[in-house]
């Protein structure tokens, strides 16, 4: 009878993440269009252009247990968590409600986002 041999299981490589484009960036004003936090309007604090994901003020806030160090103290820390793009829709600045954009190169060559609704650029905030 022949012994049993092992093989080593193949190594998956995983490829880094692609950067999406994101039609928010830091210092927008948002509003939820689905979910928990659905009608609340907030300012982008955060980007994560890799995964996609956003962190508004105010908006999907979670409780955290923190344990005492010997700088901080302890108790329950509640703080924004980062919430998909696809739930989030930029508020125009004409009409004051949420609207699609679409990118439009200016005369400069430089990507600007003109609010759907308005036909107004939004400018951005860097």
């Amino acid at each position: 009878m022949k012994p049993l041999v092992f093989k080593k299981a193949k190594r998956v490589r995983h490829k880094a993440p692609v950067r999406m484009k994101l039609h928010i960036t830091k210092g927008d004003t948002v509003q939820v269009i689905s979910g928990d936090d659905k009608p609340k309007r907030g300012t982008v604090l955060r980007v994560y252009p890799k995964t996609g994901r956003v962190v508004v003020d105010g908006i999907n806030l979670v409780k955290k247990h923190r344990r005492a160090t010997q700088t901080t103290e302890a108790g329950i820390v509640t703080f924004p968590a980062p919430i998909s793009h696809s739930k989030l829709m930029l508020i125009d600045p004409k009409t004051n409600t949420p609207t699609r954009i679409r990118r439009q190169k200016d005369a400069d060559g430089m990507v600007e986002r003109i609010a759907v609704k308005s036909g107004l650029a939004i400018p951005r905030n860097r």
